[in-house]
């Protein structure tokens, strides 16, 4: 086939365009990638990622990312970070180090303005009027503090066979300081191998982490599964293997890309949608609705 870029969630489908107008010129996934994230993490009313996203338990922005060039298996990852622009920018940065790849915190910020990248408060308005609000709803009406948790993840392969995968999110809604979930952990959150292809995966960081869901869907792919069916198996027998263990299972969406930009995605959820665009085509929202793939 050829290039094709795919990305989790309708809120990235300005970014997937970006991102495929980038590999359509002639460009490589390490920039249709970032440039994907960045156009999510940019804007304000996408409140679980970047800025705007989510507060934590004391009304703060932190911050986790990542990202992994398939080509050398060289990955950065940074989590907890506060008032830094662009985490997905500092994760790829990481990714270019020999030591010191995973770095968290006052680390990971310290780090990131020595790279020049931009101090921001990353809260607004829009997001801290809505933590108020769970607070209240949470002490009033008994409710569970912990939803949303939509991470963003791009899988791109460019003309030149180059995959990357890549993430960003602010995480659980009313974390523990902190906490970090899947997005930002290798093999978990993302993975990625030029010889076969990347995953990328959104849902509750806790129980994805326990599958290392992505790994394991370019590892089916390696083996010769299309992504479809790679998807399909690594996402259903997660769901299966935490609900006999543990009693249940959190929501586990999976999407990816081989080396050809051939696609696959699923989710144990009811609804999951994601965008694609491949080479001669337009970018495209799909939803995974009832374990079926229908085009939007």
């Amino acid at each position: 086939m050829g290039w094709g870029i795919i990305s989790t969630w309708e809120m990235a489908h300005e970014g997937t365009k970006k991102g495929a107008s980038i590999l359509k010129n002639g460009g490589k996934a390490p920039e249709a990638v970032t440039e994907a994230i960045k156009e999510v993490e940019n804007n304000p009313e996408y409140v679980s990622v970047g800025f705007g996203g989510l507060p934590n338990e004391n009304g703060d922005v932190e911050l986790d990312a990542g990202y992994m060039n398939g080509d050398t298996l060289s990955a950065g990852m940074t989590g907890a970070v506060k008032n830094i622009k662009n985490p997905v920018i500092l994760a790829k940065n990481l990714s270019e180090e020999r030591f010191n790849i995973f770095l968290t915190g006052k680390g990971a910020e310290k780090y990131a303005l020595e790279k020049g990248l931009e101090k921001r408060n990353m809260l607004t308005e829009k997001s801290e009027n809505e933590y108020k609000r769970r607070v209240e709803d949470v002490s009033k009406k008994l409710l569970s503090p912990y939803e949303g948790h939509d991470t963003v993840g791009v899988v791109a392969v460019d003309n030149f066979s180059t995959v990357i995968a890549a993430t960003s999110t602010s995480g659980l809604f009313m974390k523990k300081e902190g906490r970090l979930g899947d997005s930002p952990v290798i093999g978990s959150g993302f993975y990625a191998d030029s010889d076969t292809g990347g995953a990328v995966a959104t849902g509750l960081g806790e129980d994805l982490m326990k599958g290392c869901i992505s790994y394991e869907t370019v590892r089916l792919m390696k083996e010769g599964k299309k992504p479809q069916e790679a998807a399909e198996i690594a996402v259903k027998n997660l769901d299966k293997k935490l609900t006999d263990k543990r009693g249940k299972s959190g929501d586990i969406s999976v999407v990816c890309m081989n080396r050809y930009g051939e696609w696959g995605a699923f989710s144990n959820t009811r609804e999951f949608k994601f965008v694609v665009c491949c080479e001669g085509k337009e970018p495209e929202i799909y939803k995974i609705e009832d374990y079926k793939v229908i085009k939007i």
